[in-house]
């Protein structure tokens, strides 16, 4: 996308990490004429930043994103939105966790807060679009913006950002779409970015050590105890609280059985928590709420790509409209540990048509007789 109308100079506000992605960012759009503004959030308190000094919105990484943006010759703002991702990203991960779901976090906060609450900032500051280092490709056309995979399979992240909205894609630019981590490291050794070799960041950015029960209990949040139960409703023993437990999960599970036992579903208005074998784990269908749509919804006849969860590569299926914002998706072969709280992502080949969050597994369980 062209950088200039009617021969003006466009400006875009960049979301800086401190990460080589968006430092690299930065600097394709500025060889493709952007006047880029960098723009980083600071996510906590100032009394909790200590938890977040590895983190993307850390103070290490503040203190990167800075430094990248002098090299660059680029204005640099910190925003502090720790307000708002307490309230948006924090809570909702909390309260999904009490209601026996799964929560993706990375997904709020890219439409609450990176595209959401920004774009006011970004106004203020003049500028037409906000840019991000993220791996996917929007293609804009007039009143209509694309979303698709970015191009290179390993790190694609256009799951993250299928709940945006159309005015929200139409604004936003992702320049590292059509390009490979290895090419992006390369940009930045060339331009001797001290950050060209900044390892990546795989964790949820708000939970020390990916241990979210400790995190939770650092929170003061009062967990749910309950029962275990198997598929046919016999009682297995005592669980300290629904929140400890997910989908697919087998460490803490009870002992003395003749086979391996998995949870295979969270009953949080009875605090049970359902283990069964692991063949119990799969399903043919299951259904989707708070539906969003970037293209026209396929046909229940059409065959697409589902993906249940960042890193899965998708798998065949039909989706059936319940009302604007249900579905019931159908699949194609039995799928595994397909889990409440999580995003459903659909795809017709490399095009994001759409996706949802997963509510609930429609058939039952296989009995375990």
């Amino acid at each position: 996308m062209t950088s200039v109308l009617n021969g003006l100079k466009k400006r875009v506000v960049l979301g800086m990490s401190g990460g080589v992605d968006s430092s690299v960012a930065a600097y394709l759009l500025l060889q493709e004429g952007w006047e880029v503004i960098g723009v980083t959030m600071k996510l906590w308190p100032q009394d909790c930043m200590s938890r977040a000094e590895d983190k993307c919105c850390g103070p290490q990484a503040i203190a990167d994103a800075r430094a990248v943006a002098h090299s660059l010759g680029l204005p640099h703002y910190v925003i502090d939105e720790a307000v708002p991702f307490e309230k948006l990203v924090i809570d909702y991960f909390s309260q999904e966790y009490k209601q026996g779901r799964t929560p993706n976090p990375c997904i709020m906060c890219n439409e609450k807060l990176k595209f959401g609450n920004l774009w006011s900032k970004a106004s203020a500051l003049g500028a037409d679009y906000i840019a991000t280092g993220h791996y996917a490709v929007i293609e804009h056309a007039e009143q209509k913006a694309t979303l698709r995979k970015g191009l290179d399979p390993t790190k694609d992240q256009s799951y993250f950002l299928f709940s945006l909205r159309q005015p929200q894609l139409q604004r936003a630019l992702a320049p590292l779409g059509k390009l490979t981590k290895k090419e992006i490291r390369t940009i930045a050794r060339t331009l001797g970015l001290k950050v060209a070799d900044k390892e990546d960041s795989q964790e949820i950015c708000f939970v020390p050590g990916k241990d979210y029960k400790a995190f939770l209990r650092s929170r003061g949040e009062t967990f749910q105890p309950g029962g275990f139960y198997d598929t046919e409703g016999n009682y297995l023993g005592e669980h300290e609280g629904i929140e400890l437990f997910t989908v697919g999960q087998r460490k803490g599970l009870p002992g003395g059985s003749p086979h391996p036992l998995y949870v295979v579903a969270i009953d949080s208005e009875n605090k049970r928590v359902i283990l069964g074998k692991e063949s119990e784990l799969f399903c043919e269908a299951f259904e989707v709420d708070r539906l969003n749509w970037l293209e026209e919804v396929p046909e229940p006849t059409k065959k697409i790509s589902v993906r249940v969860r960042h890193g899965h590569e998708g798998a065949e299926a039909t989706i059936h409209p319940i009302d604007d914002d249900r579905a019931l998706v159908l699949l194609t072969e039995r799928l595994r540990a397909v889990t409440p709280g999580q995003a459903a992502v659909f795809y017709q080949d490399d095009l994001v048509i759409g996706g949802g969050w997963i509510a609930k597994r429609v058939d039952p369980p296989v009995s375990s007789q």
